[in-house]
């Protein structure tokens, strides 16, 4: 009687086993299949934000480009710095190209005002095959903004007297006293603008 209580209890227990043993599995899948997911979006607010900071950062080339032209004439110095310059290049090229290295293609690009830009972005990998029904060919979206902010004020010179004199450029905690003679040393792209994501 005792040999037959115990072969029917490990009978019991067997059926249990097998159900908890499916239920993890099924758990650990529905984990992964989470994690597909999370990775794909991950992927596409990164190609997002890299986009939008490209755009953002032609655009700022260019403007740094147009005042070094215009450097002997202060009188536009306030509209580059402000971004309202007729002529500039399209940027969101460079969008497309960074979308491309991040496995995204770009879905708008858009300007933000003078100085910035929008981009959405769609991934090319799918989320791929899971447990879910229906989310092997998904893709996942997402969008960021990049603008641009001057990061120089320009001041009086300081000998007034001196008609060809430039106003002193005061860009962070650096200052710039610029000689009309000797534009050699000039700031860089990114000592006059500062490119970053939009909060």
């Amino acid at each position: 009687m005792r040999h037959c209580l115990k072969r029917d209890d490990t009978g019991q227990a067997f059926p249990i086993y097998v159900t908890v043993m499916g239920g993890l599995l099924l758990l650990a899948f529905a984990y992964f299949a989470v994690g597909q997911a999370s990775a794909n979006r991950n992927s596409a607010q990164t190609a997002a934000d890299a986009a939008a900071l490209a755009a953002a950062q032609d655009t700022r080339n260019q403007l740094a480009d147009r005042w070094v032209k215009e450097v002997l004439d202060p009188s536009k110095w306030k509209r580059i710095f402000e971004g309202d310059v007729a002529g500039l290049g399209p940027s969101c090229w460079r969008a497309e190209q960074l979308a491309s290295r991040n496995d995204a293609r770009v879905l708008s690009c858009d300007p933000e005002g003078l100085l910035g830009f929008t981009v959405k972005v769609e991934t090319t990998r799918a989320v791929g095959d899971s447990i879910v029904p229906g989310t092997e060919d998904k893709r996942s979206m997402a969008s960021a903004t990049a603008v641009i902010d001057a990061r120089c004020t320009p001041e009086a010179p300081v000998d007034q007297q001196g008609s060809d004199d430039l106003p002193r450029l005061t860009c962070g905690d650096e200052q710039w006293v610029l000689d009309p003679e000797d534009l050699d040393a000039l700031p860089t792209a990114d000592e006059l603008f500062d490119v970053h994501l939009s909060d």
